[in-house]
């Protein structure tokens, strides 16, 4: 099996198999998973209708067309199932599972083999939404999922329960793998004038601004609870690592991390125990690892050349991959924990950016194959199986790609895209189909996928 058929098993863009070959162990061994739907890799074909309204109040209409959009393009984004588009779909809108006629869903043209429908209304300033999915394969007992919502009626909240039901749904027919709808990538943009962290929903919308430091704030990444942003920032001292409080809104203390001139590109361990950086304090750049309070300090490398870009396996937290310079152009390398058996992983060109997938067997990470003067090619995303070393290539010849980073649900993909002089951030399946664009102007740099 080559390695493109490999990702497409592992996080599949089809996860309704009845096999599904395991996260550990792709070459040999297979998991049953009991799915709804299709074999040998077909998409589970769902139609989502649109929402019945249970009154008239005027907030009703709103929320239930934010609802609508946001619920149908999550079940589109996720990667697994093939959607009944809505000019194929019956033209009623259930609003309880008495209301619906399963036929017409599984008939000619929608041909859906699920269903998910419900009502959605607001009353006294609360939303409330009721949703089902039904197998119309399955006339006997057809209901796979039933949710009830309660929420303050406003577009955010229409917004958070759209994004909840998609991910019950994906949960459920999925295989088990929580989906992505609420999510958050963490990034930087410029559009206030000085480049600032932001953040924005998985698919690009809600997006405001986290630092306001007034200075150069790069390389965010996102505690594994999703409390604490560490970053590097400029200041009058030079590059210092940053660890902020979502929660309280403020800096915490990270003493380790503004010692020398240059510390950078941050990043947590799976645990959220320790923070892996790169810091000149000893000369060259190398990469350290402190604890999450910024104490005990430890060196891992120390070659002549730059150690920069460190990322952990999540799965083990036994191994960091990063980037070196001690070859002379960049290139990927990954290490045990202590700084001992290092492996060297690309072969030439110009490798940046790693970011380890979420099962532990994965590298994305840019790259620029034949870089040089004159030379073709471009760079773009890749992804290498770091067991075998064999890679796919993502990205073609749009623009330059950079700073890729794994989804939680390991079927995603996000980057930055450097076009026509501006760069923005899109979105991809881990098979390099279905690429979306996020942001729209401003430029937007260094995205980081939540984990969850």
């Amino acid at each position: 099996m080559n390695l493109h058929r490999r990702i497409i098993s592992l996080y599949p863009i089809a996860l309704i198999a009845a096999l599904l070959l395991t996260l550990t162990s792709l070459a040999s061994a297979q998991d049953e998973v009991h799915a709804m739907g299709g074999t040998n890799g077909e998409r589970l074909r769902i139609a989502a209708a649109t929402f019945k309204a249970t009154n008239t109040d005027a907030q009703t209409n709103a929320l239930k067309a934010t609802f609508d959009a946001t619920f149908y393009n999550d079940l589109a984004s996720a990667g697994i199932f093939d959607m009944v588009s809505r000019s194929l779909a019956p033209q009623d809108s259930p609003g309880s599972p008495s209301e619906i006629k399963v036929d017409s869903w599984s008939a000619a043209p929608a041909n859906a083999t699920m269903v998910a429908f419900g009502s959605i209304g607001v009353s006294n300033g609360k939303l409330a939404v009721s949703g089902w999915v039904f197998d119309t394969h399955n006339t006997a007992n057809p209901q796979v999922v039933g949710k009830q919502y309660n929420e303050v009626a406003s577009q955010d909240n229409a917004r958070k329960v759209a994004h909840q039901f998609a991910d019950e749904i994906i949960y459920r027919l999925g295989g088990g793998i929580n989906g992505i709808a609420e999510t958050k990538i963490y990034y930087v943009s410029s559009r206030s004038g000085t480049k600032e962290i932001w953040a924005m929903d998985y698919d690009g919308q809600n997006a405001h601004q986290v630092t306001n430091l007034g200075t150069i704030s790069i390389s965010p990444r996102i505690s594994p609870d999703n409390t604490k942003l560490a970053f590097a920032s400029m200041g009058r001292q030079g590059w210092a690592i940053h660890v902020f409080s979502l929660e309280l809104n403020r800096d915490l203390s990270f003493p380790t991390g503004t010692i020398g001139t240059s510390n950078l590109t941050p990043a947590w361990s799976g645990n959220g125990e320790h923070l892996a950086f790169s810091s000149s304090r000893s000369g060259d750049p190398d990469i350290w690892v402190a604890d999450s309070r910024g104490s005990k300090a430890d060196r891992l490398t120390n070659t002549k050349g730059p150690d920069v870009a460190p990322t952990w396996n999540p799965r083990t937290n036994a191994q960091l991959a990063w980037v070196s310079g001690r070859s002379g152009l960049p290139q990927i390398y990954i290490m045990d924990a202590d700084g001992t058996n290092v492996q060297r992983l690309t072969d030439g060109g110009y490798a940046i950016s790693p970011s380890w997938s979420p099962n532990g067997q994965f590298l994305t990470f840019s790259w620029n194959r034949k870089y040089g003067p004159g030379a073709p090619g471009g760079q773009d995303i890749y992804v290498m199986d770091i067991a075998s070393k064999k890679w796919i290539q993502l990205t073609h010849g749009s623009g330059s790609n950079d700073y890729p980073s794994w989804a939680p649900d390991g079927r995603h993909i996000v980057f930055e895209r450097s076009l026509g002089g501006h760069s923005d951030l899109w979105m991809m399946l881990a098979d390099g189909t279905e690429q979306k664009q996020l942001t729209h102007g401003g430029n937007s740099f260094m995205p980081n996928w939540s984990w969850k």
